[in-house]
């Protein structure tokens, strides 16, 4: 078994918020919903390894009523501390809230915690 994608939600008319976040915060590449898929909304978002596989993918469905998941979160793994001290300063920089407070809380790993456009919780970390 091997996980295909995650999804978090957002709003109604949320995606340009979760472009912000996901594309140019995350640097993921937004990727085309399926035809039959698109008219819900939302965005797809992907990441791809060195030899261009995918990575890891990312769904934002449209929820209504939404609620944002601020203890749930995806997590996503970056190559070293270079790289995630890179990332949340492009986050910080677009405006996003970064939480370092858990920096080193997780064994062999270090860590911080961001919100997307919509309150949506997201853990970047990288190998100690």
């Amino acid at each position: 078994m091997r996980l295909h994608h995650v999804q978090v939600a957002c709003p109604p008319a949320g995606e340009d918020g979760a472009r912000r976040f996901y594309a140019e915060g995350l640097a993921m590449t937004e990727v085309e919903k399926p035809a039959d898929l698109a008219a819900r909304g939302g965005a797809w978002f992907r990441a791809y390894d060195d030899a261009g596989a995918v990575a890891a993918e990312l769904h934002v469905g449209v929820e209504d009523p939404f609620a944002p998941a601020r203890k749930a979160h995806p997590a996503f793994v970056v190559d070293d501390a270079a790289v995630l001290d890179e990332t949340a300063g492009r986050l910080r920089r677009l405006g996003f809230e970064v939480d370092v407070s858990q920096r080193d809380t997780f064994s062999g790993h270090v860590r911080f915690h961001a919100f997307d456009a919509h309150g949506n919780r997201v853990e970047v970390l990288a190998p100690r």
